[in-house]
């Protein structure tokens, strides 16, 4: 994709879509026809019979088969055995990603943007999250300045094998490039709350860097620290605004603006399971709009957010027709034996459907598990809503609830610690069936402390906000215990995120699990060991 931004018209890009979603059907049919020319030689296609030929979706469709990670996981372990065979697609793959990078627009950016480590296969494939494979693209830069987006920080800092020591000097670069900075990005609102919590603490550090031009001893990395050394001269009026904004905030609200005058939106996902972090960004944001980014996955991106001026929580997304062929599975249908997906153009608003996508990069007829409402068209193409991951976290017997369930209870419960001017920091959930009958546990972090009647109520509104109906009648006949409420030590969910770092997840793209399963053993081990109280509902007693 990069090789193709060395120009850039937005008018162009945006004529483009307009005609694109006004022809979405015909658009799909060539798309598709597209892929499978192109991976025409690809073995997976052939073994289902599958040739350039193919030019029928239905007929497609026909041979094949609906997937998951599960079958597809033996071809991709070749490929990263080095089997230089066409297995998935048509032409060698240069890198295995995680996520696709999306493009941003409008000027210089303070990006929370970090390269986790990038290592060879055994067969001589490099693999990495996406925005490692495109940040190590030798078009990248070019890219960002065909679009205007550049970032503040050195090469060296988004490369930096320290992400603490990064996050230090996307502060400090973003405050340096104070009045160019037009946005402020991150992958998730994850990260743009834990960069700005984090600022929180480092401030006074930053400023004294300005002031006398010295780079903190905090940062050790050598070649960070040369680069931003080239950046740092002595600034002291810098720094004394820098000083009085920080003063005069009131519990930072409006941090964003304070330091960034300029600014005019923050920009990352929001939905779905980064919800959660929306209150706290849009205190740092004032009265800066929250735009969402485009939809997509790991697998691809989807659709655009052709409505950016919604707040997230209203946010919807157009989907592109070229990015790949798209059905949606009826979320009603999901566990028939029949799978009936539909097309694009056959979708109905007000109904749910699961996405599967078929695309260029060598996945077919794939169930993305996520959950999409149709609100309307954008033209004659589709536009969804997030809904959920479509995957149960917590279940114990005839009992379903999934992310969005917890994140509504949690939502519900919080809003009783907020009476109380206690924020919710973070949160997570494990099904604990070592006790009978088993029962759901809660694990929260929160900003101060609180009486124990506050978090008992917290409790009980958690056990009332399932309303699974399953749930609630297993609750209601002792067929599940009651909901435990475990508050956990402040800095828990750092350990958390610091035990992920650790295995290679990327800083930029890292997400809170929000259910916590027994295998995994050390993240358990890690909220069990800071639980400071325990609470157990008695809303059904």
């Amino acid at each position: 994709m990069l090789e193709k931004v060395e120009t850039f018209n937005m008018n162009s890009v945006i004529e483009d879509f307009e005609e694109m979603s006004r022809n979405a059907d015909q658009v799909q049919k060539q798309t598709l026809q597209d892929i499978i020319h192109k991976n025409q030689s690809a073995i997976y296609l052939r073994n289902f019979g599958i040739s350039g030929n193919t030019a029928d979706p239905e007929a497609f469709k026909a041979l094949v088969p609906l997937v998951t990670d599960i079958e597809l996981e033996p071809y991709i372990q070749k490929m990263v055995d080095g089997d230089t065979s066409p297995i998935l697609t048509g032409r060698p793959v240069p890198a295995i990603s995680l996520r696709e990078f999306p493009i941003d627009d409008n000027g210089r950016a303070l990006q929370f943007i970090f390269s986790s480590k990038q290592y060879t296969s055994p067969g001589g494939v490099p693999v990495g999250t996406a925005t490692t494979n495109v940040y190590r693209n030798p078009n990248f830069k070019a890219g960002m300045r065909s679009i205007q987006s550049l970032c503040c920080s050195p090469d060296e800092v988004i490369f930096s094998p320290d992400v603490h020591q990064a996050l230090y000097c996307h502060l400090l670069s973003g405050i340096l490039f104070r009045d160019q900075v037009q946005y402020v990005f991150a992958s998730f609102a994850h990260g743009l709350v834990h960069a700005f919590r984090t600022f929180e603490q480092v401030w006074e550090e930053i400023v004294t860097d300005i002031e006398h031009g010295v780079l903190t001893d905090r940062v050790t990395v050598p070649s960070v620290r040369t680069a931003m050394s080239k950046l740092l001269k002595p600034n002291p009026e810098l720094a004394e605004t820098i000083r009085a904004k920080c003063l005069s905030l009131s519990n930072w609200y409006g941090l964003i603006p304070a330091l960034f005058p300029n600014a005019k939106y923050v920009y990352g996902i929001m939905t779905g399971s980064m919800e959660p972090y929306v209150k706290k960004l849009r205190h740092y944001a004032g009265e800066l709009p929250l735009v969402s980014h485009d939809y997509g996955s790991s697998e691809g991106w989807i659709a655009a957010n052709v409505t950016p001026r919604l707040s997230p929580e209203e946010a919807t997304f157009a989907v592109v027709p070229n990015l790949g062929y798209f059905e949606f599975l009826p979320v009603s249908e999901t566990e028939e034996t029949e799978q009936r997906p539909v097309g694009l153009a056959e979708v109905k608003i007000g109904e749910e459907y699961e996405v599967v996508i078929t695309n260029y990069a060598g996945l077919y007829r794939y169930k993305l598990g996520d959950v999409v409402k149709i609100v309307g068209f954008y033209n004659k193409t589709p536009q969804l809503k997030f809904i959920c991951r479509r995957n149960l976290i917590l279940s114990i017997n005839i009992d379903k609830n999934t992310e969005r369930d917890l994140q509504l209870s949690v939502e519900s419960a919080a809003r009783r610690l907020s009476e109380e001017k206690i924020e919710l920091m973070d949160f997570s959930s494990h099904v604990d069936v070592t006790t009978e009958p088993g029962h759901y546990v809660i694990f929260w972090e929160i900003s101060g402390e609180t009486e124990e009647d506050v978090l008992q109520d917290c409790c009980n509104c958690l056990d009332r906000g399932f309303i699974d109906a399953g749930y609630v009648s297993s609750r209601k006949c002792k067929t599940i215990g009651a909901l435990e409420l475990r508050v956990v030590e402040r800095g828990t969910f750092r350990k958390v995120q610091e035990h992920f770092l650790g295995l290679g997840t990327s800083a930029g793209q890292f997400k809170m699990p929000r259910c916590v399963k027994p295998s995994n053993v050390k993240v358990l081990q890690i909220l069990c060991e800071n639980v400071v109280s325990r609470f157990f509902s008695t809303a059904f007693d």
